[in-house]
């Protein structure tokens, strides 16, 4: 049996002369935290769209929970928890009030509301006042806890860290984490790369419309060629005759190589000599990602 709560296959969508999606293929598994990264404009919203039912695809299929969301939209949206993009609150409303009015959208009661309020900082105080007063991160964070409030089997979130300061951020990622330990499917897009690192275990990433790449975080690091720096505390070795490694710069104490692929022929060689120092980082996803774009 199919675990995938969202199934993409084939989706295309233009507006006008724009094709802003070129046949999308793609499957998000049952508690999975999915990262999907692209510039804005790359079709990251729209995709979003169509599967939440806002937007019906030119062409392809889009199932949710197995289920059409253009076509049974009360259905698949009972059990979702969407946040938007740069999303615009009822601003007339209290905080209070809007909380009260998108929980009566969802048939199950807004369960996480207060345990949200604590994490993201939002009191009473704040909540009996009007949306309209607020900062952007206050919007923001409202945004959230509406969103999640329910507690909800698909959680569907655009951009959900804009105008976010950097402990509140670490809280809605401790609350990301949490949810999906439990078993929420989270769908999460965003630009800001280092987030999408820690949180996902796999991403796609988009461009032009196109799926470029749908892969694990750390398969994607491992492909990426890499730098390591080695410093001896005696004489090193005479060569490291070894497949995708290649030295750049080499001393009387000390080794700079490219490391392509299986870093463990180097360790092997290098591990019957003392080292004083040894440099070898991971590359950020911000590399790899721009790999995708050149």
């Amino acid at each position: 049996m199919d675990s995938s709560v969202i199934q993409i296959e084939d989706v295309s969508k233009r507006y006008g002369n724009v094709q802003a999606l070129r046949g999308i293929n793609l499957a998000v598994s049952s508690g999975e935290l999915f990262g999907f990264l692209g510039p804005n404009g790359a079709g990251k919203t729209t995709i979003i769209r169509v599967i939440m039912g806002f937007l019906k695809a030119d062409s392809g299929r889009v199932r949710v929970f197995g289920m059409d969301p253009w076509k049974e939209p009360q259905k698949t949206k009972s059990r979702i928890g969407f946040l938007p993009d740069g999303s615009r609150l009822y601003e007339g409303m209290t905080g209070h009030a809007f909380l009260d009015y998108m929980a009566g959208l969802h048939t199950s009661p807004a369960t996480m509301r207060e345990e949200l309020c604590d994490r993201l900082e939002i009191g009473r105080r704040d909540l009996s006042r009007k949306i309209k007063g607020y900062s952007h991160g206050m919007k923001r964070k409202l945004g959230i806890i509406q969103a999640v409030q329910h507690d909800p089997d698909l959680l569907i979130l655009d951009e959900p860290t804009q105008g976010l300061d950097p402990l509140t951020q670490k809280s809605f990622s401790e609350i990301l984490r949490e949810l999906k330990d439990k078993g929420t499917t989270i769908f999460f897009s965003s630009h800001i790369l280092s987030e999408v690192e820690q949180l996902c275990e796999r991403v796609g990433i988009i461009r032009n419309g196109s799926l470029a790449a749908v892969e694990k975080v750390n398969d994607l690091q491992g492909r990426k060629v890499r730098i390591m720096e080695i410093v001896f505390r005696g004489p090193p070795p005479t060569d490291i005759s070894l497949q995708g490694v290649e030295i750049l710069d080499r001393n009387d104490r000390s080794w700079r190589l490219v490391v392509r692929g299986d870093v463990n022929p180097v360790l092997q060689k290098i591990a019957q000599y003392e080292l004083e120092d040894l440099i070898f980082e991971r590359p950020p996803l911000e590399d790899i990602f721009l790999d995708y774009y050149r």
